[in-house]
C-alpha cells in the first residue's frame, strides 16, 4: 500500500498533501520541524510508504483549499482519515467543531474535551496535527490572546485567522 503525496502551494505556504485509500491523511506544512515524525507516524500506522502521485481526494482538496483562500468556502467536506492516538484524534475532532471565523484557547479546548488539566497534552496533540487548515489548529490561540505555536509559522496563522475574520487583528488589540 502507498500514501500518495504531492506538494501544493497556497498563499500562506507550501503543503504536503497525502491520500490513502481515497481519504486525505495529510495536508501539512512542507517545511516544519515535525515533518519527519508525522510522516513516520503515518507510514507506521498505515503500514505504507510514500509515493509521489495524485488522487481524486487530493484534487478535490486542492479545489476546496483554492475556494477557501478565495473567500468562497468556509467548510470542507473532504473524507479524512485521522491517524494518531485515540486522544490525539479526539483533539482533532474537537478542533473541527470550532466555527469558521472563531478562535479558541488551549484551555477552552481542554475544557471542551472534559479535562481542563490536560492542557499540555491538548497543546501537544494540536501540534501533532497533520491535516492543517481542514482540521483548523490555527484557530487555537493563547489564553492571553497571543498567537502561539503554529507549524506553518505565526505569519501564516495570522493570515489564516484574518482570512476567516476580517476583524481579527482589531479583536486582538482590544484585549
Amino acid at each position: 500500500m502507498h500514501i500518495l503525496f504531492e506538494y501544493y502551494k497556497t498563499p500562506v505556504g507550501e503543503l504536503k498533501l497525502g491520500s490513502y485509500q481515497e481519504k486525505l491523511v495529510l495536508a501539512d506544512w512542507r517545511y516544519r520541524k515535525m515533518r519527519n515524525s508525522i510522516d513516520q507516524r503515518l507510514m507506521k500506522a498505515l503500514n505504507a510508504e510514500f509515493e509521489e502521485g495524485n488522487s481524486r481526494v487530493m484534487n478535490e482538496t486542492k479545489q476546496q483549499l483554492a475556494d477557501y483562500f478565495e473567500g468562497i468556502r468556509e467548510n470542507f467536506d473532504i473524507p479524512l482519515k485521522l491517524v494518531g492516538t485515540k486522544f490525539q484524534i479526539s483533539v482533532w475532532e474537537q478542533l473541527q467543531k470550532i466555527p469558521f471565523g472563531k478562535s479558541n484557547s488551549y484551555l477552552q479546548l481542554s475544557k471542551d474535551l472534559g479535562n481542563e488539566k490536560a492542557i499540555r497534552a491538548v497543546a501537544s496533540a494540536n501540534g501533532a496535527n497533520g491535516i492543517s487548515i481542514l482540521v483548523p489548529c490555527h484557530r487555537i490561540i493563547g489564553a492571553n490572546n497571543d498567537l502561539v505555536g503554529y507549524a506553518g509559522g505565526i505569519p501564516a496563522k495570522r493570515k489564516l485567522l484574518q482570512l476567516e475574520n476580517k476583524n481579527f487583528d482589531r479583536q486582538l488589540s482590544i484585549f
